[in-house]
């Protein structure tokens, strides 16, 4: 145990964010260097109040099963080497976690119960950066090669952990990416605010120099077919994301000015690494819209201020959430709550139990408004509430609703099965129904968080290890139907 007392004398203390008038005219993160080194000053103490529980919940909390109790008393004891060895035990890119996972672990922290939770988040990322900057992370290079070749569609973090994994026992992979870069979601879903995409460039120059092999603006099903791709290689693993938006099918959907998150966000990325996109979408001295109350509705909001937005508003059709848990979510759950994001400190207004009815446009066809009113649940329906009906102008309406599946061309190709909810089915060892292409992350899981992909994408890595060398010492996080669909 760490400091037997730290829990009781010990407040709990987070890294101060930047203040929100420097921050909004840049792009960089939102801690002052990084949120590793902003909170260094205090971790130690923070980690000593830790409990090391005879039955650590936090483990419950986190898909990886990250020894949590022993990384926090090793930086307690002022070991930084055996902590990042511990974390990196279960954990490929604990730097993208601790700046973009929600924490489920903290919410379940047995501290939390009766006090303020342990910053097990803040302990993630300061213990990574601290070893990123004393050049601790290095090249994890195999022993031997297996002469086994793998191909993983998609290079998100499940296809990077899954990627990394099978690197590193031995087989030449080959991840190929559509877009013009390496990262997914992270290089382009994510603003720079919250993470820099210079950390997800030095963990893959890691990966380069360990073996993994990148191509970039490779569309599989168009420039190879995912037929061609199955008999070049030894295994598939598809970790193609859930990213088939959800859309509104509401009167006035095809006026100009409605675009769904995703076809902003990544255009703002590119220009914030100094790209140039042709006809951006801008929203520079608009009205700007958000529709859906989530993470990605909150990273519009902070990349439409940093743009410079007359005026933000994000709608969520769900009311209020209470500020502290609901009777139906005790501990050790994940609460359903009012959290306030770095998105929402810096401005913007925040709209719950309202419904969009229309869109209104102008003269141009261009969206000028939309028409909402407030909701009410009736007999387990949103229904409208009369009298509540009223415009919101709007030039700029962006849709942050979620993804309901991945795209159909390996499905529809291959021959794939699908779950009831669209996604890829696979078995337990994260295999299709067609032998050697296995499934990894969204794909197959559902839109989830980036602490899932990874541990699906060394889930998936255990399976393909074994269906090539006949077993496996890869380490196994998860079966693919161990949990529910958490967060």
């Amino acid at each position: 145990m760490a400091d037997p007392r730290g829990f009781m004398k010990t407040p709990r203390a987070v890294a101060a964010r930047r203040p929100v008038d420097e921050r909004v005219h840049d792009w960089k993160e939102v801690y002052p260097e990084t949120p590793g080194r902003a909170v260094l000053p205090i971790i130690q103490t923070q980690a000593g109040r830790c409990m090391d529980c005879g039955i650590p919940f936090c483990h419950t909390g986190c898909p990886l099963g990250n020894l949590i109790p022993e990384w926090n008393d090793l930086i307690w004891r002022d070991d930084w080497h055996g902590a990042v060895e511990r974390l990196h035990a279960t954990n490929n890119f604990p730097e993208f976690t601790g700046r973009l996972c929600p924490a489920p672990c903290e919410t379940a922290c047995v501290v939390g119960i009766s006090r303020d939770p342990v910053t097990i988040k803040n302990v993630e990322v300061a213990i990574i950066d601290k070893a990123w900057d004393d050049r601790r992370v290095v090249p994890e290079q195999p022993g031997w090669h297996t002469l086994k070749t793998v191909a993983v569609v998609g290079s998100g973090p499940s296809g990077l952990a899954a990627a990394q994994q099978l690197t590193r026992v031995g087989h030449t992979v080959v991840v190929y990416e559509r877009a013009d870069d390496i990262g997914g979601l992270l290089r382009y879903g994510i603003p720079e605010f919250k993470m820099e995409k210079d950390v997800v460039d030095r963990r893959l120059k890691q990966m380069r120099l360990e073996g993994t092999i990148f191509k970039t603006g490779v569309t599989i099903g168009t420039d190879i077919t995912f037929s061609e791709l199955r008999e070049r290689y030894d295994a598939v693993v598809l970790a193609i994301g859930s990213t088939v938006a959800r859309d509104l099918p509401i009167p006035g959907r095809e006026l100009g000015g409605i675009h769904q998150a995703m076809e902003f966000l990544p255009q703002a990325n590119k220009v914030a690494r100094g790209k140039t996109v042709e006809d951006q979408i801008l929203a520079t001295d608009k009205d700007v819209v958000i529709i859906g109350g989530g993470d990605t509705g909150a990273d519009c909001l902070g990349t439409s201020i940093r743009q410079g937005a007359r005026s933000v508003t994000q709608l969520e059709i769900m009311p209020t959430p209470t500020e502290g848990r609901p009777n139906g979510q005790p501990w050790p759950t994940y609460p359903m709550i009012y959290r306030v994001s770095s998105a929402h400190e810096e401005g913007g207004q925040r709209l719950y139990a309202v419904n969009t009815g229309e869109f209104l446009g102008d003269e141009d066809g261009r969206v000028r408004a939309l028409r909402i009113s407030e909701v009410e649940m009736v007999d387990g329906r949103f229904t409208s509430v009369e009298g509540t009906e009223r415009e919101l102008p709007a030039q700029l309406v962006l849709l942050a609703m979620g993804f309901t599946g991945p795209e159909r061309t390996a499905i529809e190709e291959l021959g794939l099965e699908t779950d009831p909810r669209g996604n890829i089915a696979r078995n337990g060892s994260y295999e299709t129904n067609v032998p050697g292409v296995f499934v990894a992350g969204d794909a197959g899981r559902g839109q989830s968080l980036i602490v899932w992909a990874i541990a699906e994408g060394r889930s998936a890595a255990n399976g393909v290890d074994a269906y090539l060398s006949g077993s496996s010492k890869l380490p196994k996080p998860i079966p693919p139907t161990a949990r529910p669909l958490a967060v």
